[in-house]
C-alpha cells in the first residue's frame, strides 16, 4: 500500500469523528473500525488511530466531569431551599420551577454553559488540525489528550 494511502486512512480515522453526528457513538465506531482493519499496514495509522480514539475518550471523561459539575446548580435550581433531608420526605419537598433563577445558580449555569461551549470549538478545532497533518503526513498528538490506549 502507498504512503499517500496511509494519509488518507489516519485523515479519515479523524475525520470519522464527525459521523457522530449522523450516527450515535459514530465518534468511536468509524474511527475505531477504520483503526482496527487497518493499524498492521503501518506504524503512521496505528498511531493516528490511537490518538483519535483516546482524544473521543478523553472528551468524553471531560464532559462526564462537566457534567458532574453542572448538577449541583440544576438541583439547586429546581428543589430551592429545601434541605438535604427534607428531599426524602417526599410529604414536605417544595418544587420550584415557576420561581424566578436565582443569581449564584444563573451565573453557574452560564459559566458551565461557556465552558461546554468553548471546549465545542476547540474539540473541533483539534479534529481538524490532526486531519490536516494526518493527510501531511505528519504526526500529531491531541492536547489535553489521555492515554487510555497505548
Amino acid at each position: 500500500m502507498s504512503n499517500t494511502n496511509h494519509k488518507n486512512i489516519a485523515t479519515f480515522i479523524h475525520l470519522g469523528v464527525f459521523s457522530k453526528y449522523f450516527i450515535p457513538f459514530g465518534n468511536y465506531i468509524i474511527p475505531i473500525l477504520l483503526w482496527t482493519t487497518n493499524k498492521e499496514k503501518s506504524d503512521f495509522i496505528n498511531t493516528h488511530g490511537k490518538e483519535a480514539i483516546n482524544f473521543q475518550l478523553s472528551v468524553l471523561l471531560y464532559s462526564i466531569i462537566l457534567g458532574v459539575f453542572s448538577f449541583p446548580f440544576f438541583v439547586f435550581n429546581i428543589f430551592g431551599d429545601t434541605s438535604f433531608f427534607n428531599l426524602f420526605q417526599f410529604d414536605n419537598i417544595n418544587i420550584n420551577i415557576s420561581n424566578p433563577v436565582g443569581f449564584g445558580t444563573l451565573i453557574g449555569a452560564s459559566f458551565v454553559g461557556v465552558v461546554a461551549l468553548i471546549g465545542f470549538f476547540l474539540e473541533i478545532m483539534f479534529i481538524i488540525t490532526a486531519s490536516l497533518k494526518a493527510n501531511k503526513g505528519e504526526y500529531y498528538k491531541y492536547p489535553l489528550n489521555i492515554t487510555f490506549i497505548k
